[in-house]
């Protein structure tokens, strides 16, 4: 399915929840729409499926104006963050709830008996791990093992656009990544249009495709969710798509240098051969210099030093371990800054601290916010991120 929002928004009374979005989905691939609670994710999702309609712009399905077409005249899957079964249904009825409308008068067009159906509802309930509960009602299950069923009605149905809201938030730790690998691999059959909603940068990074980063009912930035991440057009895209947040400090730049608070000063970053780096304003000539705000990501901080790295010493301020890496916030000239430590290291708060970061590392944004300089890409802090 090829979904277009041709300059979408939405008003509810004085409040504007989404602002003019114009957005061409990737058929058959998997698109993310990434951003806080109220960016407007769901409002967006919610126009998509049909249950409400936009307050104008319009909605194209395969080049057919569908805008204002109720959500029974469009063959979609939904899962809410909130799960909703059928409590009268048993777990295999309620995933099978979907197939068994589908054949209908038109049985014979879609192919589905009722040994099709099982086998289908059983597949799927393997992967999603609720294969034992198949005979049971949903009041019997955990709320994570209810969401699951949630979530196995919808990919059983193989809808041509699949919409999940949150569908792993109320999921713990260990099943939420096995789950999401699970959906990885499924969501690249390319049999459905996806779109998954999360508030988590770290869960954008793992499950790929395109992301869209939506910020205040703005739609900040679309792309492939590797070129996002580490090329964000503007500070409030650094801003949501960091986990932990990009370290982010106001300086000025020169033909030569980047400076920052108490006389702290490291070369500019240079962009290398095939990289991906923004050029930075050509205007500024030797003797002259801009405002700008420095951006280092966690990752691209460390305790051992290479060859051209540059040190900003300070003092520990909180250490924070989670799951396999460390997260020190160290005190430093520039301001608290966080570094993230693969490993678990122990650190005694005020203890003496020494940072390395490789300058070429630096993200720089102009005085209009705007990504002036993004680093080259390099492996070992590419998808450095907080775990969910």
């Amino acid at each position: 399915m090829k979904l277009v929002l041709d300059r979408v928004t939405q008003r509810v009374g004085a409040e504007t929840h989404l602002h003019p979005i114009t957005l061409e989905l990737v058929p058959g691939a998997l698109t993310v729409l990434l951003g806080a609670t109220r960016s407007g994710k769901t409002s967006l999702m919610r126009i998509m499926a049909g249950l409400d309609a936009p307050t104008s712009g319009r909605v194209f399905v395969d080049a057919v104006d569908v805008t204002g077409r109720p959500v029974r005249e469009r063959n979609i899957a939904m899962v809410y963050q909130q799960f909703i079964n059928y409590p009268s249904l048993t777990v295999a009825e309620n995933i099978a709830s979907p197939l068994r409308r589908q054949r209908g008068p038109a049985a014979e067009a879609h192919d589905i008996d009722a040994r099709d159906i099982d086998s289908r509802v059983r597949a799927i309930a393997t992967r999603l791990r609720i294969d034992p509960f198949l005979g049971r009602l949903p009041a019997q299950l955990s709320g994570g093992q209810q969401q699951r069923v949630a979530l196995a009605r919808a990919l059983a149905k193989r809808a041509p656009l699949m919409l999940l809201d949150e569908p792993l938030v109320n999921l713990d730790y260990k099943l939420r990544e096995e789950l999401r690998d699970e959906l990885t691999q499924l969501f690249a059959t390319g049999e459905s249009t996806v779109v998954y909603a999360t508030t988590d940068p770290t869960e954008a990074l793992l499950l790929g495709g395109h992301t869209a980063v939506l910020d205040g009912g703005e739609l900040l930035q679309y792309g492939p969710t590797p070129d996002v991440f580490h090329a964000p057009h503007s500070l409030r895209v650094a801003r949501a798509f960091s986990d932990p947040p990009m370290n982010l400090v106001r300086g000025t730049f020169s033909a030569t240098h980047v400076t920052l608070a108490n006389g702290v000063a490291w070369p500019r970053p240079r962009a290398s051969a095939g990289s991906t780096a923004h050029p930075i304003a050509p205007s500024i000539t030797p003797g002259s210099s801009a405002a700008c705000t420095v951006g280092v990501r966690a990752g691209a901080l460390r305790i051992t030093r290479r060859e051209g790295d540059k040190n900003l010493a300070g003092r520990v301020a909180l250490a924070d371990i989670a799951g396999s890496d460390t997260f020190v916030h160290v005190d430093t000239p520039i301001g608290i800054v966080v570094a993230q430590l693969p490993g678990v290291h122990l650190f005694g708060l005020g203890d003496a601290i020494t940072l390395f970061v490789d300058p070429d590392q630096l993200y720089l944004f102009g005085a209009d916010e705007r990504l002036l300089h993004a680093p080259t890409r390099r492996k070992d802090i590419a998808f450095t991120m907080r775990s969910s």
